[in-house]
C-alpha cells in the first residue's frame, strides 16, 4: 500500500512541476526585461537592418535548431538502448526542455528527466544512471570546449567593451572558478561510474559531514548511492555505445553554441573570427544562466545578452531586437512545443482522464 502511495506521490510531484501554468511566471519576467530595454533603448530607424536580413543564415539557424532537438532525441534513444521508441525519445526531450525552462536554472529538467524515463518503462535505477550519463557527458564537452575557445578567442571572450575593469575582473574570476568546479565534478563522475563508485561515496558523505554544510549530507548519500547504481548499470557498456554517446553529445552542444552566432549573421555582416568569437563568447555566458535563479534564466538571460553579444550587433535598439528573437527560438518556442506535447504525453501514460487536470491546474 505504502509503495502505491509513493507511486502516486512521485506521479503529483513531477505533473505538479510540468503544470502549464508555471509557463506565466518567466514569459512576464522575460518579456517585461525586454520590453524595458525596448522603451529605453529605441531610436526611429535602427531597425534598418532587418530589411536585409539573409534568408540563407535564418534557414542554417533553423537547421542547426533542429539538428540539436534531434541530436537529443537519437542520444536518449541510444543511451537507453533504444528502449525508448523514437516518439517516447521526443517525448522525453520535449519535455525535459521544458521542465528547464519552467524550473530555476540551478535546478533545471535533470531534476525531472529520470521520472520521464521511469514513466516510459524503465526501472527508476536505470532511468537516474542514463541521466547521470548525460550530465557527465555534457559536462566533459564542457571541459574540451573550454580550452579551445580559450585559445581562439583569449582575453576577447570577456565583453571589455561592455563592462568596467572589476566586473570583468569578477567574470573571469566566476568563468575559472566553474571551469573547475565542472571539471572536478565531471571527473569524479567519469571515475565512479568507471573505476570505484563506493570509494566517491564515501568520499561525498565525508565531505558533506563537515559543519555548516552537514544538513546536505542526505543528498549527498543518496548521490552516492545513485553512483553505485549508475556503475553498475553503465560499466559493462562497450566503446560503440560511449562512442555515440560522446559524439552525439558534442553534436547537440555545438549545435546548441552555433545559433546565436547564426542568428547574428543572419541581420549583420559578420566575419568568421567574429562568429568563431561569439561561439566563445557563449561559453562565458553559460556561467550567467548556471546562477540564475528565475525559471529559465528569464530575465537575466535578456538582460545579460547585450552585454557578451552587443558589439557585435550595432545598436542598442537592434540588439533588443536579437535578444527577442533569440529567446524565442530558443526558450518560447520550447515553452509551446511543451505546452502541445504534455497533454499528448499525459494522455498515453495517464489516461485521457488526467489530461483536464493537469492543463487546468
Amino acid at each position: 500500500m505504502s509503495h502505491l502511495t509513493e507511486a502516486q506521490t512521485e506521479d503529483q510531484q513531477l505533473l505538479d512541476k510540468l503544470r502549464p501554468s508555471r509557463i506565466i511566471l518567466p514569459v512576464l519576467i522575460g518579456l517585461g526585461v525586454v520590453g524595458f530595454m525596448f522603451w529605453r533603448s529605441y531610436q526611429p530607424g535602427d531597425l534598418a537592418p532587418l530589411a536585409d536580413a539573409k534568408p540563407l543564415w535564418l534557414l542554417v539557424m533553423l537547421v542547426v535548431l533542429v539538428a540539436r532537438d534531434a541530436g537529443y532525441v537519437y542520444r536518449i534513444r541510444y543511451l537507453t538502448q533504444k528502449v525508448l521508441s523514437w516518439r517516447a525519445a521526443l517525448d522525453v526531450i520535449m519535455l525535459w526542455e521544458f521542465s528547464s525552462c519552467v524550473l530555476p536554472s540551478a535546478v533545471g529538467g535533470t531534476a525531472v528527466a529520470p521520472v520521464l524515463l521511469h514513466k516510459e518503462g524503465i526501472p527508476l535505477g536505470k532511468s537516474v544512471a542514463y541521466i547521470m550519463a548525460t550530465a557527465m557527458l555534457d559536462n566533459l564537452y564542457y571541459v574540451l570546449a573550454v580550452p579551445l575557445v580559450v585559445l581562439i578567442g583569449g582575453d576577447a571572450l570577456y565583453p571589455h567593451e561592455a563592462l568596467q575593469g572589476g566586473l570583468v575582473a569578477t567574470l573571469r574570476v566566476g568563468f575559472i572558478l566553474s571551469y573547475v568546479f565542472v571539471t572536478v565534478y565531471a571527473l569524479l563522475m567519469m571515475y565512479a561510474i568507471f573505476i570505484n563508485p563506493k570509494a566517491v561515496k564515501r568520499l561525498l558523505v565525508r565531505l558533506f559531514s563537515v559543519r555548516g554544510i552537514r544538513r546536505f549530507r542526505g543528498k549527498a548519500y543518496k548521490m552516492g548511492n545513485e553512483m553505485v547504481l549508475a556503475s553498475a548499470e553503465l560499466r559493462g557498456n562497450g566503446l560503440a555505445y560511449w562512442l555515440r554517446a560522446s559524439l552525439s553529445t558534442a553534436f547537440v552542444w555545438t549545435a546548441r553554441y552555433l545559433v546565436i552566432g547564426c542568428l547574428i549573421a543572419a541581420f549583420i555582416d559578420v566575419t568568421w573570427p567574429e562568429f568563431w568569437l561569439i561561439f566563445g563568447r557563449n561559453l562565458t555566458y553559460k556561467v550567467i544562466l548556471l546562477i540564475a535563479i528565475t525559471p529559465g534564466g528569464a530575465g537575466i538571460a535578456e538582460g545579460a545578452f547585450p552585454t557578451f553579444f552587443g558589439k557585435f550587433i550595432g545598436t542598442p535598439t537592434m540588439t533588443n531586437f536579437m535578444v527577442l528573437l533569440y529567446r524565442v527560438v530558443t526558450y518560447y518556442l520550447y515553452l509551446v512545443l511543451g505546452a502541445v506535447f504534455l497533454p499528448r504525453w499525459v494522455a498515453r501514460i495517464f489516461g485521457k482522464r488526467k489530461v483536464e487536470e493537469v492543463m487546468q491546474s
